[in-house]
């Protein structure tokens, strides 16, 4: 073969893989929630990813609206690449057919994630939980069990509750003595339900209720309640941003995720699943932890987690003993029963 000839061969390799490169290299749009929750998937996935590949990343911002992506999808004019979506938007997303089904065996199997993490639609990529917490400048032997919370003879004094029965019931049925893994059953039955709030009644004239995330750290830090159910996020921000000296309670943590989805139309399939695939390594998905307090939806993450920022993760083996999953089949089913109950007993 002449130099001419190997030198046009290669020339025509190297076209050919520049043109795979760039079908697959295409610029991304990838939306998320904002705040210091998108900054860390910036640090530790997507300033990462364009250093490597040099595709450019443009981030957008949503409350977790399914109606944009519903429109989005029904014009055909599908802008958005990679969704982080919360676990009800997963199930109902892909109940409707607005989210296409994950190919799990791009990422290794199913098995790579912790268990019940996996949605049909939707890859997981965090686990954060709702715990409660209490200002350990306040109460120096602090309540340790999630009946403490409705202990108001051993800790008086004001709790702040989400305004919502989604945690609050499962609280209520594990402070009640139920176990964690009965809860749900026993929730799907309306002696179960009537058993949660009757143990509501026993803390409602106590209760400060709360709608926004910064609303619990900011009323634990003004002594206006001696407790709080939050997202542990946010008491970990407060701690570290504020210095201030709260407390996590770990036991009976309602812990959910956030996934990755791809809405039906995606502009290339293969581009976005080379970008979930980085952000599905156990590399990754530990180097978010150093950015904010929520562990990695994949179980090889851990090992390389370093132990002063483990100990502060839902993940944690210690913190995760008594862990209860959300189960976003049972609210897709039962929630919009279940908020017109909360409703009336929050008016009565």
């Amino acid at each position: 073969m002449s130099k001419t000839t190997i030198r046009t061969a290669a020339l025509a390799l190297a076209a050919l893989t520049l043109g795979a490169g760039s079908a697959l290299g295409q610029d991304l749009t990838i939306t998320s929630w904002g705040g210091a929750y998108q900054k860390s998937q910036d640090e530790a996935y997507f300033k990462p990813y364009t250093a490597k590949t040099k595709i450019k990343i443009t981030q957008e911002e949503y409350n977790g609206e399914i109606s944009k992506i519903r429109a989005m999808v029904e014009s055909g004019k599908t802008t958005w690449d990679a969704i982080d979506v919360d676990a009800a938007t997963a199930q109902q997303g892909c109940d409707e057919g607005i989210l296409l089904p994950i190919d799990y065996s791009k990422f290794g199997g199913k098995d790579k994630f912790v268990k019940g993490s996996t949605f049909e639609c939707a890859v997981p990529t965090i686990i954060y939980s709702t715990i409660y917490a209490y200002d350990a400048d306040k109460i120096k032997d602090g309540p340790k069990t999630i009946a403490d919370l409705f202990d108001t003879k051993k800790w008086p004094g004001k709790r702040a509750l989400q305004k919502t029965p989604f945690g609050n019931l499962e609280f209520a049925l594990m402070a009640d003595g139920v176990p964690v893994d009965k809860v749900y059953e026993v929730l799907k039955t309306k002696e179960g339900v009537d058993r949660a709030f009757k143990k509501l009644d026993t803390v409602k004239k106590d209760v400060v209720w709360w709608e926004a995330g910064a609303q619990p750290p900011q009323l634990l830090a003004s002594g206006e309640v001696v407790m709080a159910t939050a997202w542990n996020g946010r008491i970990f921000g407060a701690n570290k941003t504020d210095k201030r000296n709260f407390k996590i309670v770990w036991d009976g943590q309602l812990q959910d995720w956030d996934l990755w989805a791809i809405p039906k139309g995606v502009k290339s399939l293969d581009a976005t699943y080379a970008f979930l695939q980085f952000a599905s390594s156990p590399e990754q998905q530990a180097e978010q932890t150093k950015y904010i307090s929520y562990g990695p939806a994949l179980a090889a993450a851990t090992p390389h987690i370093a132990p002063d920022i483990l100990k502060d993760l839902p993940t944690a083996p210690e913190n995760a003993k008594t862990a209860l999953a959300n189960d976003p089949v049972f609210w897709g089913d039962n929630g919009e029963e279940l908020r017109k109950r909360f409703n009336t007993w929050l008016a009565q």
